[in-house]
This record gives C-alpha cells, sequence and structure tokens, in this order.
C-alpha cells in the first residue's frame, strides 16, 4: 500500500502542473512524450522475456497507458478541467466489479468500499452547482479513460503474481513501449500542421510529467499493484483526488474548501479501514 500511496502523491502534483504550464499543449503529443520518456528511463533495466508475454506486455501498456491517456485528454474537448477530474471517481468501482468478473464472486466488503472511496472523492470535488451537467461525449471518454487504467492495472496484477515473474522495473519498458505506440496513430493525426513549439519552461514540465510522474509514478503504482489486494487497490485509486486537491490549494493558488476536503478524507480513511477488512 506505501508504494500506491507514494504514487498518488506524485501525481497529485500533475494536475496543478499541468493546467498552470501546458495550456494549450496537444492532449496525445503530451502522452507520447511523457511515454516516451518513461520508456527511455526504464530501457537500461528491460530485461527480455519470452515472444507472447512481450506482446501480453506490451498490449497491458497500450491498455492501461496509452489508450487510457487518449481517451483522458481527448475529454478536455467537452470537458472542463474540474469535470474530468469529477467524473474520474468512478475507478474504484470498475476495478471492483472487473476483479469480481475475472475471479467470479462479487466482494460486497471491496464494493462498498470502492462506493465509499467514490462518494468521499465526489464531496472533495463538489462545486456550489452541484455535479456539472456535461456532454455525454465529454463523460463516455472519461470513463472510457477508467476503464482502460482500471483493465491494464488488474491484468498487470494477474501476470505479475504468476510464476517466476521478473521484477517490475525488468518489464516496465515494454508496459511503457505499448502505451507509445498506441498513442501514435492520434498524435500523426492531430499534430499542428505548422508544427509545436514549446517554451523552456514547458520543456521542463513535460520531462518532469515523463520521467517523474509518468516513469516513477506507474512503476510505483504497479509495483503496489502486485503486492496489495484488489479491496486497497479500488479504494486507492481515488486518493489522487484530494491529493490533489490540498496540493492545488498549497502549491499553485488553487480554490478548495476546507471542509469538504476534511469530510472527504474521513471518508476515505472509512474506505482504507473497510478494504483491509476484506478478503480479496
Amino acid at each position: 500500500m506505501f508504494l500506491l500511496l507514494i504514487a498518488s502523491f506524485i501525481w497529485a502534483f500533475s494536475f496543478g502542473l499541468i493546467d498552470t504550464t501546458l495550456d494549450g499543449v496537444p492532449g496525445t503529443f503530451l502522452a507520447c512524450a511523457r511515454l516516451a520518456l518513461a520508456a527511455c528511463v526504464f530501457l537500461p533495466f528491460l530485461k527480455r522475456v519470452p515472444l507472447r508475454q512481450t506482446l501480453l506486455l506490451l498490449c497491458i501498456g497500450a491498455v492501461q497507458f496509452g489508450l487510457m491517456y487518449v481517451c483522458y485528454n481527448e475529454s478536455f474537448v467537452y470537458l472542463q478541467a474540474h469535470e474530468v477530474a469529477l467524473f474520474t471517481v468512478f475507478t474504484p468501482v470498475y476495478v471492483t466489479l472487473l476483479h469480481g468478473l475475472r475471479s467470479r464472486r462479487i466482494c460486497w466488503d471491496t464494493l462498498s468500499a470502492a462506493l465509499l472511496a467514490t462518494i468521499g472523492a465526489g464531496v472533495v470535488l463538489w462545486n456550489s452547482k452541484g455535479f456539472p451537467a456535461a456532454t455525454w461525449h465529454g463523460f463516455l471518454l472519461v470513463q472510457g479513460a477508467n476503464l482502460c487504467f482500471a483493465v491494464g492495472q488488474l491484468f498487470y496484477r494477474e501476470w505479475a503474481r504468476g510464476k517466476d515473474r521478473p521484477q517490475d522495473v525488468a518489464v516496465m519498458g515494454w508496459l511503457y513501449l505499448g502505451g507509445m505506440l498506441a498513442t501514435l496513430p492520434w498524435v500523426v493525426t492531430t499534430m499542428p500542421h505548422g508544427g509545436l513549439t514549446l517554451s523552456g519552461r514547458q520543456m521542463t514540465a513535460v520531462v518532469y510529467l515523463g520521467v517523474v510522474a509518468s516513469g516513477l509514478g506507474f512503476f510505483l503504482w504497479n509495483a503496489g499493484v502486485r503486492r496489495t489486494s484488489a479491496s486497497v487497490l479500488a479504494v486507492l485509486n481515488n486518493l489522487k483526488i484530494p491529493l490533489a486537491a490540498v496540493v492545488s490549494l498549497a502549491v499553485f493558488g488553487g480554490h478548495a474548501n476546507p471542509a469538504q476536503l476534511l469530510t472527504g478524507g474521513c471518508l476515505f480513511v472509512g474506505a482504507t479501514w473497510l478494504s483491509q477488512r476484506a478478503k480479496t
């Protein structure tokens, strides 16, 4: 669980950084660049595995990272940033239901913990106008991103827990390569005709997001996925939301309701406690 907490804390800084520094940068380019940089970091540690496992890891990375990023970034065309964040709160429920389908058994403690985590994240993101009336296009794209991330991490968890599997650091390069390859068709079709020019500050932000937020963050997350129960994993998929609100308030000068943060935090504590009781 400790590795998942660190990854969530790292990602909490990404929301504010993207919002304040990379506005106007094509999302597909940012996704591809982040995954390419992450792949470069882990290429020196890459270990050869049988062809079938290599293809499986590439496919997992394509879904968990590549298609997830494509859906997530495209949703900003239809939704505002806070609306995108709001609709990511359903990920714990997807993780729980998908794991239940794979194991052919729904654990009600796990589902209750996931729903509590979803409510907690929703409380943090609630505004005075209630939940926004976003278009179905944007909503469905965010749910596509949620499902891709949920499917990818569960399949990686199942693969990594197999017999004689390499350490996480030895295979993350395959996952990042798969994710990067999945983004390329969208990059080719969406890049501006005149090319793209980034300032020095934007380049620094892209490198940080690729090496630290994507490279280190996803590595820690998948390493934690391997060692964590499905119930705790489901709950912690939403931990980045209250953490991002706190970081936005403390670091990037954002706005957040302290009462909502406290209430949402208490619900997360309850969800984590409930998830640790579950037998999955």
